[in-house]
């Protein structure tokens, strides 16, 4: 929901209840709007439910609340209602006392059962906090994402810029800015999911993204130790770690705005009031930054390259399994941020021969997500879902993933896993015509990487595996892994999981 609508939901949230002559107070918890009218039954539900935005709405008659389910808007939403209500139906205490009384409600009713269950529920919960805090940028990324891919075209395809010129920096830094950045952006719009300081957490992802932190983690000279295969190269407090590059990164920033919040609330509660506005924002970002750069990014570094090694060997084992393998799950790693460590062996193949086997593999998951998307864009008729997919399908089609994946595709999670039927089927033909990528820029607009002067044919294969990803991820996709009716129920899903807080 764009947060240029709060004010038009605002109202039409208000003209729903009953009108503003309706209502005595409004509160607010974590995720929901707590209306007291003076009569409930002039608020219609059906209406309210059925705007944008809105995730459900129930009259609670045990608290004498009518609660409208907002998610990690509510704040926003809240602000905008008063504006329009006035201050006169505010309660600060009581609404203090609701955000306090549902920080950490999941539904009691509705936990897993059995370690199957527990699994499920928790990757469920993962992923929706996931898509949750990227889902304020997917606009940024989408549009950064076709720019570089455009940049692409015209500079590399077309010739008509200057790699060497400052309009080709310009424009790639205005390309380049969201995604280097992106640990900040996660970081605010996770915060304020998970319910954390928004600016500390950006503060945490400052430290991430920070110069220093960037060179520390270009570093890999032979006279760092290495553990497992990871290049020490950094020590904190005499301890040897290793610094990954973060920029980029989405997983460790979101990790930090969840440990942020307990670490924050309790100096909230153990520090003197006077020394609180200092001291708890210090302690906080020093003990959630040392946490993530000592403990999850060397134990992410360490993970993706092992997961690294797997792959190259999978990859000179046999390139069509490699393919297929590669082609189905690759863009599972992406979701984690565990694809990082695999970027250097594309780097050094291509640094070494000119070309990357890998590379071309790993393009056909892109065309994949992208054709997902493109599907949901053809078959749904809810128009916010249909703007969302097309510019997800755009920018999956230039190279980047993110917009689709997180946008939609991961969202409504059939979409992901048909999608990565077609990306198994177009490595696997890859990998049987043993496809050769001589290029960096993948997706179609990456086709120029796949011209050979050695082998004339590689480039049609890379048209023939790309049309056959394209078409099975569209089929499959549109025949079996997207509805309109999955908009609702993954709303009615957040309702009954995520945003049941109503006994509270």
């Amino acid at each position: 929901m764009a947060k240029q609508d709060y004010d038009a939901l605002a109202k039409d949230i208000i003209t729903n209840v009953g009108g503003k002559e309706n209502v005595d107070k409004v509160i607010h918890c974590i995720t929901r709007l707590r209306f007291y009218l003076k009569d409930e039954k002039k608020a219609d539900s059906a209406a309210i439910s059925d705007l944008d935005g809105v995730a459900g709405a129930v009259y609670n008659s045990q608290l004498g609340q009518y609660q409208v389910v907002i998610g990690q808007a509510v704040e926003d939403v809240y602000d905008k209602v008063i504006d329009q209500l006035g201050d006169d139906v505010v309660d600060a205490e009581a609404t203090e006392a609701a955000v306090e009384a549902t920080g950490g409600a999941t539904g009691g009713s509705n936990k897993p059962k059995g370690f199957f269950g527990t699994i499920k529920y928790g990757f469920q919960l993962l992923i929706g906090t996931i898509t949750g805090s990227m889902m304020p940028v997917i606009g940024l990324l989408a549009a950064s994402g076709i720019l570089k891919g455009f940049l692409t075209l015209f500079t590399f395809n077309l010739g008509w810029i200057d790699e060497s010129s400052t309009t080709y920096q310009i424009i790639n830094t205005m390309g380049d800015s969201t995604f280097y950045f992106l640990p900040i952006l996660v970081g605010y719009t996770a915060a304020k999911q998970l319910k954390s300081d928004p600016i500390i957490v950006a503060a945490i992802a400052g430290v991430l993204v920070h110069p220093t932190m960037v060179d520390l983690g270009a570093k890999t000279s032979k006279n760092f130790t290495e553990f497992l295969g990871v290049t020490m190269n950094a020590t904190f407090l005499g301890l040897p770690i290793h610094i990954p590059s973060y920029t980029y990164s989405i997983f460790p920033i979101i990790f930090a705005a969840w440990l942020a919040r307990p670490v924050g609330n309790w100096f909230k509660k153990v520090l003197p009031l006077s020394l609180r506005s200092i001291f708890q924002p210090l302690f906080t970002l020093f003990i959630v930054s040392m946490v993530v750069l000592v403990v999850v990014g060397p134990v992410i570094t360490l993970i993706s390259s092992g997961l690294a090694a797997f792959i190259n060997w999978i990859v000179t084992l046999n390139q069509a399994i490699a393919g297929l393998l590669i082609g189905g799950l690759y863009q599972v790693l992406v979701i984690f941020g565990l694809h990082w460590m695999i970027v250097p062996l594309i780097s050094n193949d291509i640094a070494q021969t000119g070309h990357s086997v890998l590379n071309g593999l790993i393009n056909f998951t892109m065309i994949a997500q992208g054709a997902g998307a493109l599907a949901v864009w053809a078959k749904s008729k809810i128009t916010n879902i249909k703007s969302l997919a097309l510019a997800g399908a755009l920018s999956g089609f230039a190279g980047v993933t993110e917009p689709a994946m997180y946008g939609i595709n991961l969202k409504y999670g059939r979409v992901f896993w048909m999608a990565n039927i077609g990306g198994a089927v177009g490595g696997l033909i890859a990998g049987l015509f043993k496809v050769d990528m001589f290029g960096f820029t993948g997706s179609w607009i990456g086709f120029p990487s796949f011209f050979s002067k050695t082998n004339p044919n590689n480039i049609w294969y890379f048209v023939i595996a790309g049309v056959v990803t394209t078409v099975v991820s569209f089929i499959a996709v549109y025949f079996w892994g997207f509805k309109d009716s999955d908009v609702k129920a993954a709303k009615e899903a957040e309702q009954k999981n995520v945003f049941k807080d109503a006994v509270q």
